[in-house]
């Protein structure tokens, strides 16, 4: 909701005083990029309260270099989630997602196998990763950046979301939905995915680096009133 009016102590009288010439027209100030309490938008407090994310309307994906000259997207199907948005104090947001790590897909039967064997993920010894936020901070209007710790094959390592605020409405159920844009590039190797094979020219046949990709849906964990 709103922040409340300033309480300005009433209307008392004035002193009576000698009229000043009128001032010159002054054209109005243009508004601040945030408000006093550091909100691009104040009625982002209407957002404060437990969300969860609807996985039929968002993707938590990646996208990495194969063979040098492509790219190679996936995403992860099965996930729980835990979403706390303070929308007048945003430090005091946090969120967890624990993703289901054999529910990789790619398009492509035979290398989904591949990643959710050893080489890659070991899906059968590591089923799950994680990340759990640690912080949030205020980037910019409507950006966010969010640190937190990403943990893959028992391997917890730090990494910082980059997270833009899309919008927010009630659907027609009467459920309020909240999205939001999240990337980060991670170093794969960080968290012992090493696996790898060279290519004749002396390149990588899959690039170390990894985009992660949060087309996040959110919904209150409780309908509106």
């Amino acid at each position: 909701m709103d922040h409340p009016p300033e309480d300005h102590g009433g209307n008392r009288a004035a002193p009576l005083r000698r009229s000043a010439p009128p001032a010159a027209p002054q054209r109005p100030a243009a508004p601040p990029a945030f408000t006093s309490s550091g909100l691009p938008d104040p009625t982002l407090a209407e957002l404060t309260g437990e969300w969860m994310i609807d996985p039929a309307h968002s993707r938590i994906g990646f996208s990495v270099r194969h063979a040098m000259v492509t790219t190679v997207r996936g995403s992860f199907a099965e996930y729980k989630s835990r979403l706390y948005f303070d929308g007048r104090n945003p430090a005091r947001s946090r969120a967890e997602i624990v993703v289901s790590t054999g529910s990789v897909d790619t398009g492509v039967e035979q290398r989904d196998g591949h990643l959710v064997g050893r080489d890659f993920l070991d899906s059968a010894t590591f089923p799950q990763m994680r990340f759990a936020s640690t912080a949030v901070q205020m980037a910019g209007n409507d950006v966010y950046r969010m640190l937190g710790d990403l943990t893959i094959k028992d391997v917890t390592r730090p990494i910082v979301l980059e997270l833009t605020y899309i919008g927010h409405v009630t659907d027609p159920f009467g459920y309020e939905r909240a999205g939001f844009d999240g990337t980060t590039t991670i170093d794969r190797s960080d968290w012992g995915l090493t696996y790898n094979s060279r290519l004749a020219e002396g390149g990588a046949m899959v690039s170390e680096k990894v985009r992660l990709q949060f087309d996040i849906a959110a919904i209150r964990t409780t309908p509106a009133a």
